[in-house]
């Protein structure tokens, strides 16, 4: 895990590559996609659960 010093210099990094009006919008796209790829690998998780269920039960 990066430290909090790691964090800052990719923050400041961020700032100046992209500015200050890209960046929310950038971050809100981010958080988007995890959102989106944790709801889908929970998905999936769900769906071997159902499949290892129908098995034990035969």
């Amino acid at each position: 895990m990066p430290g909090i010093g790691s964090m800052v210099v990719i923050g400041a990094a961020a700032l100046l590559i992209f500015g200050p009006k890209k960046l929310p919008e950038l971050g809100r796209a981010a958080g988007d996609t995890l959102r989106e790829f944790k709801n889908s690998t929970k998905g999936l998780a769900d769906d071997e659960e159902r499949t290892e269920d129908k098995k034990e039960s035969k």
